[in-house]
């Protein structure tokens, strides 16, 4: 490094939970290509290590011992006079277990960094696993000091739980922030990000790079998107979304600080981002657990539409293998739907009529269903006819099951367990039955980039167009028996990710006795998705790691004017308070 400049190599890679030898190669790999580079620093993600987020699994000696062998190894690699790097792992000192980021250099360990604020809300968990770090003092890399906040560190404000961590390490000399994050996807995080990052540039006068992981770890996509502001709030460098990406920026100091002018990619958003998001949720599940492939329930309906794109587009047709299950509800334009679909995207495809099945489970229960009509129950004996034969072929084959159920299905529990519900992962959980029409018409004329599927009209028109059924009794449509989707999922998104009050939701105009009824399908519904499989997040708050609601709970909102809060009531202190018990 020569006097007035410092290369910094971010490592934009994908770790796997668990995978302490195979993360800590990816490190080797990315410290190669730094070296290659003539960098002075290559920096990794936050608990790049062990895998983000490892959840229990850190709190297992034996696990938390195998991070630190990988440290220490690397760290005897730096050795040959090569970068620096900077990689977080969980590090147990002095008995407590602590979210450390690592500085290896010389040979050694050449310096420690704990995460002070952790995060305990959303898909968080961190107060539960780690002790809280001290404010931390700023690294040396060649010369510069390096401040070294840890994700949450930069996110939230000082209080008296919180330390103002860039503040202090401004104070101490820092520099240039170097922030590993572990930070998820979700719609126009990419706008909060920035916000969060121009508000710790301006407050400190610092510039500060911003490096995040990528990949598919459970419901949770990282997208990574790493940039950097100089201190002016000028973007320095903004790397790719949804790939990994090694790159080397070169700071140089000038009069005013520390700058840079790195590559510039464009992003994706909206709903090419979700899309991208799902494709990369998928291929991560799939692969990061060892399937050789995936199989759904090929309808001719747009669910399983979109979610056969993407898994194209995940895994490549090879991957794929598409079952169309008719029975005599099934209309020949679904028939002659889903085999264009399958011809279009290049899928092995297959029909096996289940009218056997569901005749053979018919005889076998008219003994004990005589006297009684015929309701939803032979309706269901259709979608679990369905669901047992593609799960037996899983089994046979070794290919997991994907599940179709769209965010309005899984709202209201119009899905059947044991049935449609069947399966190990579901790339279109968190996607409403609405944003499901937009993304397949968008798939149409658009692809990611790393995408494996075909060009241009994948989807049969007639299917994005056609009214949605189930197809489980004559003529039967969704809207049957639920509201229109534009309607219901506006009612689902306050009811849901807003969590507004149902007296809020019907003062902005939509109908009391729908709105009603919305609320209490999605109430009674919760048994249904603690059973259903995991899927990839999007929104701000997906079902499961977001939204955690007790099965068992009788409050109910009757859409009532909420009442003001009697303030009368309150003791001022908790002094007054102690008081008036003791009395």
């Amino acid at each position: 490094m020569s006097e007035q400049q410092i290369k910094i190599t971010l490592a934009q890679l994908n770790p796997t939970v668990g995978d302490v030898t195979g993360n800590a190669a990816r490190a080797r790999a990315a410290r190669e290509k730094a070296k290659a580079d003539g960098a002075d620093l290559v920096v990794l993600s936050e608990l790049f290590i062990a895998g983000y987020p490892p959840e229990d699994l850190v709190l297992k000696p034996a696990f938390q011992s195998a991070c630190r062998a990988a440290i220490e190894e690397l760290a005897r690699e730096t050795r040959d006079g090569g970068p620096a790097m900077l990689i977080g792992t969980p590090w147990v000192e002095d008995g407590k277990l602590y979210n450390a980021c690592a500085l290896l250099d010389g040979g050694r360990i050449a310096a420690l960094r704990f995460k002070a604020n952790l995060p305990n809300y959303g898909v968080f968990d961190e107060k539960r696993l780690f002790a809280r770090g001290p404010a931390p003092g700023p690294v040396t890399v060649r010369g510069v000091r390096i401040g070294v906040p840890i994700c949450e560190d930069i996110w939230l404000e000082e209080s008296e739980e919180y330390e103002n961590v860039v503040e202090c390490l401004a104070e101490t000399g820092a520099e240039i922030l170097v922030v590993p994050n572990g930070s998820p996807y979700a719609r126009d995080k990419a706008d909060l990000r920035l916000s969060i990052v121009v508000a710790r540039v301006t407050e400190s006068g610092l510039p500060l790079v911003y490096l995040n992981e990528v990949g598919g770890q459970d419901e949770l996509i990282f997208d990574g998107a790493s940039f950097a502001l100089n201190a002016d709030l000028s973007v320095a460098a903004q790397l790719p979304a949804f790939e990994e990406n090694i790159t080397t920026l070169t700071w140089r100091k000038t009069a005013d600080g520390w700058r840079c002018n790195g590559p510039i990619t464009a992003q994706l958003e909206g709903d090419k981002a979700d899309y991208a998001a799902c494709v990369l949720g998928l291929r991560d599940y799939v692969r990061k657990n060892g399937f050789p492939g995936v199989l759904l329930g090929v309808s001719g309906g747009i669910d399983s539409a979109l979610c056969a794109a993407i898994a194209v587009d995940a895994l490549g047709a090879d991957k794929v293998r598409g079952v169309m299950l008719p029975f005599r509800y099934t209309a020949q334009v679904s028939l002659d739907d889903a085999a264009k679909l399958a011809a279009a995207l290049g899928i092995r495809y297959e029909i096996l009529p289940i009218a056997d099945a569901v005749n053979g489970f018919e005889t076998i229960l008219a003994p004990v269903f005589k006297g009684l009509d015929r309701d939803i129950t032979e309706e269901n004996l259709q979608a679990r006819a369905r669901g047992t034969l593609l799960m037996a072929i899983s089994n046979k084959t070794g290919a997991m099951v994907v599940t179709t159920g769209n965010k309005s299905e899984m709202s209201v529990g119009y899905a059947t367990l044991y049935g449609d519900m069947n399966g190990g992962f579901n790339p279109i959980k968190d996607i409403y039955k609405t944003e499901v029409f937009r993304l397949s018409s968008l798939r149409n004329g658009w692809k990611p980039d790393g995408a494996l599927g075909p060009s241009g009209e994948v989807i049969p028109v007639n299917i994005i167009i056609r009214p949605p059924t189930a197809e489980l009794r004559e003529n039967q449509t969704d809207q049957d028996s639920l509201p229109p989707y534009d309607v219901l999922d506006a009612i689902l998104e306050r009811l849901v990710e807003r969590e507004e009050p149902l007296a809020t939701i019907i003062e902005a105009g939509f109908d009391r006795d729908v709105v009603a009824r919305v609320d209490r399908l999605l109430n009674i519904a919760e048994y249904k998705r603690r059973q259903a499989a995991p899927g990839v997040k999007v929104t701000r708050k997906n079902f499961g790691r977001d939204r955690r609601y007790p099965i068992t709970n009788r409050f109910r909102d009757f859409g009532k004017a909420l009442p003001a809060p009697d303030e009368t009531l309150v003791a001022r202190t908790s002094r007054a308070s102690a008081e008036a018990f003791e009395g």
